[in-house]
């Protein structure tokens, strides 16, 4: 009963911090990304998705590495700060290309590159967890 219960309370934390990643993530651009979705915008949803599958990879990695929810909370914090750090690189990486604008006009070349960021920094960042 205590492994089910446990296991519960860890399915309910990993949902709830994906979401809570993906609220501050919506925060830092300066549209709505569920807009730009209904709107059809590819780029904003291969950007969304890079940003949910790369939460996705930490918040994995860490439940899988990690049997106290503390620590797995601890990873994800560390995990998710390395993500909007990667965000901001790239933004001071590309000077004259203002990626939210790209994004909200529909750029998918923007928007696969700013997915391959986030991919590759949770990858990178999840073979830290320990």
């Amino acid at each position: 009963m205590v492994v089910v219960t446990n296991l519960i309370i860890s399915i309910v934390v990993i949902i709830l911090l994906q979401l809570l990643g993906m609220l501050v993530f919506s925060w830092m651009t300066p549209f709505k990304d569920m807009e730009e979705l209904r709107k059809g915008n590819t780029a904003v949803g291969l950007a969304l998705g890079g940003k949910f599958m790369a939460t996705a990879i930490i918040l994995g990695v860490a439940a899988y590495t990690n049997t106290s929810i503390w620590y797995l909370m601890l990873w994800f914090a560390v995990g998710y700060v390395c993500l909007i750090a990667a965000y901001w690189l790239f933004e001071l990486a590309t000077p004259g290309l203002k990626v939210s604008e790209h994004l909200q006009q529909g750029n998918n070349a923007i928007g696969i590159l700013l997915c391959a960021v986030y991919l590759g920094t949770s990858f990178a960042v999840s073979s830290l967890i320990v």
